[in-house]
């Protein structure tokens, strides 16, 4: 699977649990720090909203612009 991902044969994973919450918790405590280690795995987010770890652009809003604030 490292070396799709290295090889440009895969942009990412699904994976799927047989049993809730015990997979999930051994894949958070197990692979994601081998996955983080490798640097395979981000050990931190880009910013503090999804927004920001997505980098989206914040979208206007139509109610208010910047002309508005100045112009009070």
């Amino acid at each position: 699977m490292e070396a799709w991902l290295h090889e440009r044969g895969s942009d990412g994973f699904n994976v799927m649990f047989p049993h809730v919450p015990e997979g999930l918790d051994d894949f958070a405590t197990k692979v994601v720090p081998e996955l983080q280690r490798r640097g395979l795995f981000r050990t931190d987010y880009e910013g503090t909203t999804l927004r920001d770890h997505l980098g989206l652009a914040r979208p206007g809003n139509r109610f208010f612009t910047s002309a508005d604030a100045a112009a009070s």
